[in-house]
């Protein structure tokens, strides 16, 4: 059975661009290097045409699992998102209670999951505390150095 994954409109924009690219212009490239290779003599004893062969086959293999992914790809209505708890799409402030750092963090899908933008997957354990808190209410994360408590300051939406 496959796997539902859940993306914003712009994630589920960026897989379908991926997945036209590689049918539209990288597969037709492969099947061009193959024609190159082809020609250049015996088949038997020609690398070049054994490497293209297999460029081609990972290159459909990728393009196979993709469409299966987008397939299963469901777009998140955040219209129908509740803010006042923490939910995926959410933006979440929150508080290191240790040091009092504060933090601003977008609860987003596995495969949408960027941190250097301040997106954090709602399957890493940071996300998986936060999922459902409200605010003012203390989250307590085990993470592998101990266990951190973050005070959750604001919940917003885009």
């Amino acid at each position: 059975m496959s796997k539902v994954s859940y993306y914003t409109a712009d994630g589920l924009k960026k897989l379908k661009e991926e997945l036209d690219h590689l049918k539209s212009v990288e597969r037709p490239k492969a099947s061009q290097d193959i024609a190159e290779a082809r020609d250049k003599g015996d088949l038997s004893e020609n690398a070049e045409y054994d490497a293209a062969k297999e460029a081609q086959g990972l290159l459909e293999m990728r393009i196979s699992k993709m469409e299966e992914l987008y397939s299963n790809a469901r777009l998140i209505d955040e219209s129908q998102l509740d803010t006042s708890k923490v939910l995926v799409l959410s933006n979440v402030k929150i508080k290191n209670q240790s040091n009092g750092m504060e933090m601003k963090y977008t609860l987003v899908a596995e495969s949408e999951a960027d941190l250097k933008t301040g997106k954090i997957s709602v399957t890493s354990p940071i996300g998986k505390g936060l999922l459902g808190k409200s605010v003012g209410e203390v989250a307590e994360i085990v993470v592998p150095n101990g266990t951190l408590k973050f005070e959750i300051i604001e919940i917003t939406r885009d």
